[in-house]
C-alpha cells in the first residue's frame, strides 16, 4: 500500500491515517467537516488535498447510519481500488450495500476494537490499535488482493487481526461493548441527583464501572441505532437477571429463616457466575487471563512520582504487568497498585522498602 484516503476524520479515522503515515503511506484525508480535516493534517495524519486519481485503500470512518452513503458515493467516483470501513456494526451496512445493487468484491467490512471516551482528531494517536483486535468481515465474493489491503492496514496499525462473520460479530460487540456502555451509562444516572455527601465516598470501584459513561452520547446514539435488536436481547437477559437479584435481597430483609436463607443463595449465585464470566475476560494482548500480585505503594499527589516508581521497578529486574491508581478522597496522596508476577512481588517489595516508599500491605 502506496497510498490511501481516509474519509473522516474522527478519533478512528485520524488515528488510522496517523498509523500510516508513520509507516510511509502517503494518506489523503477528506470530512464533510473541512476544519476538522484541516485539523487531522496539522496534526500529521496526512494532507486535506484531494488525491490525483484513485489511492490503493479508502477508509470509510463514518458513523455506522452513514456507512453506505459515503461508500456508495466513494465507489461511484472511483476513488479506490479497494474500500474497507471501520464502524462498530457490520451486517447493516452490508445488506444496505447489497440492496442497492453494488459490485462489493471491492469492499470488506472492518472494525477496530479499540476506541477512548474522547472524540475528534484531537484525541487520536498513531498507537490507538496497538495489540487490539480488528476485525475482518470478507464473504465469498470479497477480491483476495482488497483482503490482502486490508490486512496490511492492520498490520502498519499494529493491530491484530480476527476473521468473524458480519451478524456474528455485531452479536459479539453488543454483548462486550454496546450493551456493557448501557449498562455503565445506568450506573453513573444514579449518581447525577445523588446527595453530595454519598457522591464523596466514591472510589476505583465506581470508577471502573463508569469510565466509560463519559463517551460522547451523540456518538453512542449512532452506534445504538444501528445494532438495537442484539443489545436489547442482552439487556433483557440482564433485567431478568436484576430482577431476580431484587427478589433475592428483599427476601435477606425477612425475618423468615428460609427466606434469608433462599435470599443468600440467590446472591450467590449471581456473584458465582459474575466471577466465572470475569475470569474468561482476556488478559494482556489478547493471552489467556493470569494471576498477578499486587503492590501496593502510597504516594504524595507530586509531579515524577509515578516516574520514580517504575524506574525503581525496572531497577530491581521487576516489569510491572498493570498498574490502577487510587486517589485519596480529600488529600493529596494516592495508592499505586503494581500489578507483578506472583514470584516478583517480594522482590519488588523489598527493592521499594529500600528506597523508601511507603508499602501497604
Amino acid at each position: 500500500m502506496r497510498t490511501a484516503l481516509v474519509i473522516g476524520t474522527g478519533l478512528i479515522g485520524t488515528s488510522a491515517a496517523l498509523a500510516l503515515t508513520e509507516r510511509g503511506v502517503t494518506v489523503h484525508l477528506a470530512d464533510h467537516d473541512p476544519e476538522q480535516a484541516r485539523t487531522a493534517a496539522a496534526l500529521g495524519a496526512g494532507t486535506d488535498e484531494a488525491p490525483d486519481g484513485p489511492v490503493d485503500l479508502a477508509v470509510v470512518a463514518a458513523p455506522p447510519a452513514l456507512v453506505a452513503d459515503v461508500l456508495a458515493d466513494a465507489m461511484a467516483r472511483g476513488l479506490a481500488r479497494g474500500y474497507i470501513d471501520v464502524a462498530s456494526v457490520k451486517g447493516g451496512p452490508r445488506r444496505e450495500l447489497e440492496a442497492r445493487g453494488l459490485d462489493l468484491s471491492a469492499y470488506i467490512g472492518t472494525h477496530p476494537m479499540s476506541g477512548r471516551e474522547k472524540s475528534g482528531p484531537l484525541a487520536a494517536t498513531a498507537d490507538l490499535f496497538e495489540g487490539r483486535p480488528w476485525v475482518l468481515t470478507p464473504t465469498r465474493d470479497t477480491d483476495t488482493e482488497v483482503l490482502n489491503l486490508a490486512l496490511e492496514l492492520v498490520s502498519h496499525c499494529r493491530a491484530v487481526p480476527v476473521v468473524m462473520d458480519a451478524d456474528a460479530h455485531d452479536r459479539a460487540v453488543a454483548l462486550v461493548s454496546h450493551m456493557p456502555h448501557l449498562v455503565s451509562s445506568m450506573v453513573a444516572a444514579r449518581l447525577e441527583h445523588a446527595e453530595e455527601a454519598a457522591v464523596r465516598l466514591c472510589g476505583q470501584g465506581i470508577r471502573d464501572v463508569t469510565r466509560i459513561a463519559a463517551s460522547d452520547p451523540r456518538m453512542w446514539i449512532d452506534i445504538l441505532s444501528a445494532n438495537p435488536g442484539p443489545v436489547a436481547d442482552l439487556l433483557t437477559d440482564v433485567a431478568a437477571d436484576l430482577e431476580e437479584t431484587v427478589r433475592a435481597l428483599r427476601a435477606l430483609q425477612s425475618t423468615d429463616e428460609d427466606k434469608r436463607r433462599e435470599g443468600g443463595t440467590g446472591i450467590a449465585e449471581v456473584l458465582r457466575r459474575g466471577n466465572a464470566g470475569q475470569v474468561r475476560v482476556p488478559g494482556k494482548h489478547g493471552s489467556a487471563p493470569r494471576s498477578y500480585e499486587t503492590v501496593a505503594v502510597l504516594i504524595d499527589d507530586q509531579p515524577g512520582q509515578l516516574a520514580r516508581i517504575f524506574a525503581d521497578a525496572g531497577r530491581a529486574g521487576v516489569n510491572v504487568e498493570d498498574v490502577r491508581i487510587e486517589h485519596a478522597t480529600g488529600q493529596q496522596a494516592g495508592l499505586v497498585q503494581l500489578m507483578v508476577e506472583p514470584k516478583a512481588a517480594a522482590v519488588l517489595t523489598a527493592a521499594l522498602k529500600e528506597r523508601g516508599w511507603a508499602i501497604r500491605q
